[in-house]
């Protein structure tokens, strides 16, 4: 089944020194530095998903700055697509999805950030449009969340959206899981 590994908002404003840093960050970004390496050295498809606000009092991602920039770690190489989204879901007023039809694209591989936000959103909408998703969970991250006078920790939030993502959306694994089931798939 022909799949695109889809790398979500990893973007310097999320890493250290930038306006919104995300807990885990640095390791996440790393096992999506991974599975970009598998799939260029496959010579895979894949999407670079990088958000823009578009509001210029938004506290991040500001039009034509550095923060609004893919991260070095996952930078994407020339002729790789890239896809500018001022929206949660990728999908939404994109030409994702257009994409990944001319492609025949029926399968996702997601990660990046926020896990509850844009990954959330991306895998919801994709699930939706009929695409088998998996996510991978420990290359995505977040950060702490509030609610009423409640402080979520990172982790309980990440907890949360993986949770919801494997109970109906998307199967969720680990890079080693997801390391283990292709090998495994290779071999058959």
């Amino acid at each position: 089944m022909p799949q695109a590994l889809v790398l979500i908002d990893l973007q310097n404003d999320y890493f250290g020194g930038g306006k919104w840093p995300l807990f885990g960050i640095d390791q996440a970004s790393a096992q999506a530095a991974r599975l970009l390496d598998h799939y260029r050295a496959a010579g895979g498809r894949l999407i670079h998903v990088r958000h823009v606000f578009e509001n210029p009092a938004a506290p991040f991602f500001l039009p034509d700055s550095p923060g609004a920039e893919i991260h070095a770690s996952v930078a994407p190489l020339a002729g790789e697509t890239v896809i500018t989204k001022n929206n949660v879901n990728s999908f939404h007023q994109t030409d994702l999805k257009a994409t990944l039809d001319r492609w025949g694209i029926d399968s996702l591989l997601i990660c990046g950030a926020m896990s509850q936000m844009c990954v959330e959103g991306t895998t919801r909408a994709a699930a939706d449009f009929g695409y088998r998703c998996q996510v991978v969970h420990d290359a995505c991250a977040t950060r702490d969340q509030t609610f009423g006078d409640r402080t979520i920790p990172a982790a309980d939030v990440h907890g949360s959206a993986m949770s919801a993502l494997g109970f109906a959306y998307a199967n969720v694994l680990s890079l080693d899981e997801w390391r283990r089931a292709l090998e495994s798939g290779a071999k058959s």
